[in-house]
């Protein structure tokens, strides 16, 4: 997360995309993740004062205006009727609220904030959170609200509340933390430590340390947010195969540390294989999602490991060489997916941005 530029008055914002690398989806069971920031993609945002508060839709997810009903149609089938608008208007509305609870004071001052993406939507590269957080840091910034107002560790925290609390969202910590911390994160979010300090264990590690990372995403994807409902329901049931798996995904983020430290990339390629092999075990096939199925077939038959990069859509995987990456493209692209290779770490705030 980043501040780009304040030029004419503007404050410029952007936080990038991210791809969880094991652990998937225990950060929102007590468990334990390691994530990275991913700058190939990044959202952007812009505010700057203004007579009246303004939040200005994108031209291309809120559109309002169409030449006829077919272009209507066409639109609402490629994006949906849920675009970032309510994803400013719900963050504005938090970061008020949060400011008058801790009595923090604003100035007085209107403003007109926009956001631009190119995360693509609905694939588990946290797209949504990163506009989230990029506007938050845009509100804390134009007001003057320092980072220590509310401490790092927590950010990650308001940020989850504006989809969770605001829009009745499913959502875990590990987008948020990676997008307030940037680069490469270790977190623990034991059930003890959050309960006492309403926050998780977050240790950077050296994206340095990671292999050649490829991304490769589905193009017509569902919508991602409910596909934890029936595990969620299962795990507050104390149900056993659920908890059990939970703990599990906590073990292969220790695992993967520990072979990070040791620069033994096979065995983080098994690592994250054995991450989805158990994933799929658990939700289930029909809950994964041909597509899911078949771009992680994809990858394993040209003998790169894969994973998903957050809750589908999008899988993660090692590669060894550039000649292996282009097997692994052409691959991809004979099925119809995207693939690029990951550019991981960097772009916290202050920090890595283009």
């Amino acid at each position: 997360m980043a501040n780009l530029t304040s030029e004419s008055g503007i404050i410029k914002t952007a936080c990038h995309a991210r791809a969880g690398l094991i652990g998937n989806p225990s950060d929102g069971f007590y468990g334990k993740t390691i994530a990275a920031i991913v700058r190939n993609w990044r959202a952007t945002v812009q505010i700057w004062a203004s007579p009246e508060l303004v939040i200005q839709p994108n031209r291309t997810h809120d559109p309002q205006l169409f030449d006829s009903l077919g272009e209507l149609f066409v639109t609402a089938q490629r994006e949906g009727y849920y675009g970032g608008l309510r994803l400013l208007y719900a963050t504005c509305k938090r970061f008020y609220e949060e400011t008058q609870t801790r009595r923090i004071l604003l100035p007085a001052g209107n403003f007109t904030v926009r956001y631009e993406t190119d995360i693509p939507r609905g694939v588990g590269l946290a797209g949504s959170s990163a506009i989230i957080t990029a506007t938050f840091r845009a509100l804390m910034e134009f007001y003057g609200v320092p980072e220590d107002a509310f401490g790092k560790p927590v950010l990650p925290n308001l940020v989850r509340s504006v989809e969770t609390e605001e829009l009745g969202l499913t959502a875990g910590l590990q987008d948020r933390v990676i997008q307030t911390y940037g680069g490469c994160v270790y977190m623990d979010f034991d059930r003890e430590r959050m309960q006492r300090d309403g926050h998780g264990l977050y240790v950077p590690l050296d994206p340095i340390q990671l292999p050649p990372l490829y991304i490769a995403y589905i193009s017509n994807p569902s919508e991602s947010s409910s596909i934890h409902s029936p595990i969620r329901v299962r795990w507050e049931r104390g149900d056993p195969e659920v908890v059990a798996a939970m703990l599990q995904f906590a073990s292969y983020a220790e695992q993967f540390r520990q072979a990070l430290d040791a620069g033994d990339t096979d065995e983080l390629g098994a690592l994250m294989n054995a991450n989805f092999d158990l994933r799929r075990q658990l939700y289930g096939d029909e809950v994964i999602g041909r597509d899911c199925l078949r771009i992680i077939r994809i990858a394993r038959e040209c003998g790169a490991s894969s994973t998903f990069a957050g809750s589908g859509g999008a899988i993660i995987g090692i590669y060894r060489d550039d000649r292996h990456f282009d097997e692994l493209s052409a691959a991809f692209a004979a099925a119809g997916y995207p693939v690029v290779k990951a550019r991981v770490g960097g772009a916290g705030h202050g920090d890595g941005c283009d």
